[in-house]
C-alpha cells in the first residue's frame, strides 16, 4: 500500500511504490553500496528494473549484496572501488560501460566518519575525509559526466548533509566536505541543464553502520535507510526535472533545503561605504522578519536590480 502523509492532506506518495518497472533499461552506479543506505538504494533501483553496479570498498559486502539482488532478477555488478583514487574510479566507469553499454545515473554515497572537534581533529583526518566526500564526488561525477552529456541525458545524485546546512559538534571535516558537494552541485546544474543531465543532493537522516555510534538507540527505527532511498530512486528517474536541489530526507519528512536572503539593504554602490554604515544598518542587514527570504540569485540579478533602480545605466 503507497505511503501516505502525516500532515496535510493524505494523499498516496509519487514513486517507486506505484511505478512498477520505473527504471527499466537505465544503468546506474551506487558507490559505497555494499552496506547501509547504499545497500538500501540499490536494492530499490533494482526492484524498478535497473542494471546495478555496486562500487564498495569493502568488495566482498558488495559481491554479497549483488548475489541477493541477482537472485530477485536484478542485473548486477559488483566492483571493488576506494572513490579517492580517480585511477580505480577510472577503471569502473570503463568497466561498467563494457558490460551494460551506457551509464544513466549515478549516486555518489560512499562514506566515512572521522569525528573530532575542530581543536582536537587531525590534518591526516581532515584530509581523510575531505578525500572521500569531496575528491570522491568529483572524481566519480567527472568521470561520468562526459559520457552523460554525450548522450543527452543523465542524472547525478550527491550526498551532503545536515551538519554541512545546519553544522554539527565535532564534524567540521565531514561538514566542509558535505557543504564543498553542495558548491560542485550549484555549478553542475548551469553547466548540465541544457544537455539533460541533472544533479541533486540529498540529505539523509539514516540508521547506518556509519552512524551507529550518533544515533541514540530509541530513534534508530525511526531512520530506516528504506525511508530514504525511495527519494534517491526518484532523483535518478526520468521522472524528476529538477536540477540543483537539495533533498531533505530523515524519519519520513521528505523537504527541500535552500539558502535564502533577506531583503537587506542596497546602498547606493556609486557612493562611499565605510564600517559605520553596515553598523547601523546591521539589524535591518540581517532580519528576516516579516518578510519573505528569497534564495540569492547569480551576481548578474544584482545588476539588473541596480538597473533597475536606476542606479547604472
Amino acid at each position: 500500500m503507497p505511503n501516505t502523509t502525516l500532515s496535510g492532506a493524505t494523499r498516496p506518495c509519487p514513486g517507486p511504490a506505484s511505478a512498477p518497472n520505473w527504471l527499466r533499461g537505465k544503468t546506474i552506479i551506487v558507490t559505497g553500496a555494499g552496506s547501509g543506505l547504499g545497500a538500501a538504494v540499490a536494492q530499490v533501483l533494482g526492484a524498478e528494473g535497473a542494471a546495478i553496479v555496486l562500487a564498495d570498498i569493502a568488495f566482498e559486502r558488495a559481491r554479497e549484496r549483488a548475489a541477493l539482488l541477482a537472485e530477485r532478477d536484478v542485473r548486477t555488478l559488483a566492483l571493488a572501488l576506494d572513490v579517492g583514487d580517480e585511477t580505480q574510479v577510472r577503471r569502473v566507469v570503463a568497466q561498467t560501460r563494457e558490460r551494460f553499454g551506457r551509464i544513466d545515473a549515478l549516486v555518489n554515497n560512499a562514506g566515512i566518519l572521522r569525528d573530532r572537534t575542530f581543536a582536537k581533529v587531525s590534518l591526516e583526518d581532515f584530509e581523510a575525509v575531505l578525500a572521500v566526500h569531496l575528491m570522491g564526488t568529483v572524481y566519480c561525477t567527472h568521470a561520468v559526466w562526459p559520457l552523460m552529456l554525450e548522450q543527452g541525458y543523465g542524472r547525478v545524485v550527491v550526498t551532503t548533509s545536515g551538519s554541512a546546512t545546519n553544522g554539527n559538534f565535532g564534524q567540521s571535516n565531514y561538514a566542509a566536505a558535505k557543504l564543498g558537494v553542495v558548491g560542485l552541485m550549484n555549478v553542475l546544474a548551469l553547466e548540465g541543464a541544457r544537455k539533460g543531465v541533472l544533479i541533486n543532493a540529498i540529505a539523509p537522516g539514516a540508521a547506518t553502520r556509519m552512524t551507529t555510534d550518533l544515533i541514540p538507540g530509541e530513534i534508530r527505527d525511526y531512520l530506516a535507510p528504506g525511508l530514504v532511498s525511495p527519494v534517491v530512486a526518484y532523483l535518478c528517474s526520468e521522472s524528476c526535472t529538477d536540477t540543483g536541489c537539495i533533498i531533505w530526507s530523515v524519519a519520513g519528512k521528505v523537504a527541500r533545503v535552500f539558502y535564502a536572503e533577506t531583503p537587506g539593504i542596497q546602498f547606493d554602490p556609486s557612493a562611499p561605504l565605510d564600517p559605520d554604515d553596515i553598523e547601523a544598518a546591521w539589524p535591518r542587514i540581517i532580519d528576516a522578519d516579516g518578510s519573505q527570504p528569497a534564495a540569492p540569485g547569480p551576481i548578474g540579478d544584482a545588476v539588473q536590480r541596480l538597473a533597475r533602480m536606476g542606479l547604472i545605466g
